[in-house]
């Protein structure tokens, strides 16, 4: 039963629960500065965060299935190689699905969460054909992981002061799209021969590489706005932390060229891991010594 949980979760990737999580607690530590802070709430964002990824993860390994086994870097995964069953995996997906609308059921008697849920996850399982038909993919999970601080916000303070959450959405809208582009650079070549869109594929892996570059810049230009936005809530320790992350995207870019695309999986988890984790402990930090 363990080896059989731990392929599912190998197949999701749950490790990668550590991108989008971080921002959706900044978004909660925030909003419990002007509320009592909950338990519950704190409970509903992580089962809400883990079963919403769930889901989405599994949905996308069953609709890129086939073109999963057709590409040597991905023919290992667990349905192309026959690991894992595809009825198995439909009902790993359905359960996720239900997990999460009952979860959004802890934030009750706050209606919106459950109100949202079947939009999300609409668009959260809809980026699984995303590269079919548009360029604009990697934006696309770059919104669904951008929905995180927004829902968790909303979960706690519903539809008000959304300024906050809306520039920490943008913050991971362009990190996410950034490094996504920068992971799709593995592919170049085989997206363009299935006829997939991707930005590497499109523009070619050199000026795919700049215009990740480009979107973490404005990554950073927008974490210096959300010190401004959240006031008084953000101060000093949280600009030396914008600087570090800073830091960590050049190093990130460094790792990586059109001539050398060997580093990219420690470009795409292990620095992006650290800037969402880090990102997290020092805004608890600031708001604990303000």
């Amino acid at each position: 039963m363990f080896a059989r949980i731990r392929l599912y979760l190998e197949m999701i990737r749950f490790s990668h629960t550590i991108f989008a999580l971080p921002f959706a607690l900044q978004a909660a530590v925030l909003a419990w500065q002007s509320v009592p802070f909950s338990w519950w709430q704190l409970l509903g964002i992580l089962l809400c965060m883990i079963t919403a990824r769930s889901a989405a993860m599994a949905f996308n390994r069953i609709v890129d299935r086939q073109i999963d086994a057709r590409n040597p870097r991905t023919a290992g995964r667990h349905l192309p190689a026959g690991k894992l069953s595809l009825g198995g995996v439909v009902a790993f997906t359905v359960a996720s699905c239900l997990g999460f609308v009952a979860s959004t059921l802890l934030f009750w008697p706050n209606r919106w969460p459950l109100y949202l849920s079947v939009p999300v996850l609409a668009w959260l399982l809809g980026y699984s054909y995303a590269k079919r038909f548009t360029v604009l993919a990697h934006f696309w999970l770059g919104l669904a992981l951008a929905l995180a601080p927004l829902a968790a916000w909303i979960a706690i303070r519903g539809l008000t002061d959304l300024a906050v959450p809306a520039v920490l959405g943008a913050v991971v809208l362009f990190w996410v799209a950034g490094f996504d582009i920068l992971y799709a650079c593995q592919d170049a070549e085989f997206d363009r021969a299935a006829r997939l869109h991707s930005v590497p594929a499109w523009l070619g892996v050199p000026a795919a590489l700049r215009l990740a570059a480009g979107l973490h810049l404005l990554m950073l230009l927008l974490l210096v706005l959300l010190y401004f936005v959240a006031q008084p809530l953000l101060g000093t320790v949280y600009l030396v932390g914008v600087g570090l992350v800073g830091g960590l995207l050049v190093y990130e870019h460094l790792l990586v060229s059109p001539n050398d695309l060997t580093r990219v999986n420690q470009a795409f988890f292990q620095v992006n891991a650290v800037i969402s984790i880090g990102l997290l402990a020092l805004v608890i930090v600031q708001v604990a010594v303000r």
